[in-house]
């Protein structure tokens, strides 16, 4: 049986690539990671270190040897949450907009903080 992911056009999450973020739920649960990718229309997210599988290969050019290849798969980006760069504890993100040199730029921020959030 396939099991099919419905996507979501134009979703947007508040993890991004490179952000540090604490699992909430599951088997890696208080374990904290760095975010490797994000694929918002499927709302998941794959954690440097989080939520390994196994894949079996065939022999081939890239990989002689064949074998067991264990890597981390995507989990829902509703079991991370962000951690604030100032205090190390889980934060809620913010948006909000600042005037620089005469432009709009949109930034990210810790809640718990106030502190803006690089990326």
């Amino acid at each position: 049986m396939i099991k099919r992911i419905k996507k979501i056009k134009g979703n947007r999450l508040f993890v991004r690539k490179g952000d540090m973020v604490l699992v909430l739920s599951g088997n890696d649960r208080g374990k904290r990671g760095k975010v490797l990718k994000v694929f918002p229309e499927l709302n998941r997210v794959v954690v440097e270190g989080i939520a390994f599988m196994k894949r079996h290969t065939k022999p081939s050019p890239k990989a002689p040897q064949g074998g067991i290849i264990e890597r981390e798969r995507a989990i829902h980006a509703s079991k991370v949450m962000v951690i604030d760069p100032k205090t190390g504890e889980p934060t809620r993100i913010g948006h909000k907009i600042l005037l620089s040199e005469g432009r709009k730029q949109r930034v990210r921020f810790s809640k718990k903080s106030g502190e803006t959030l690089t990326g």
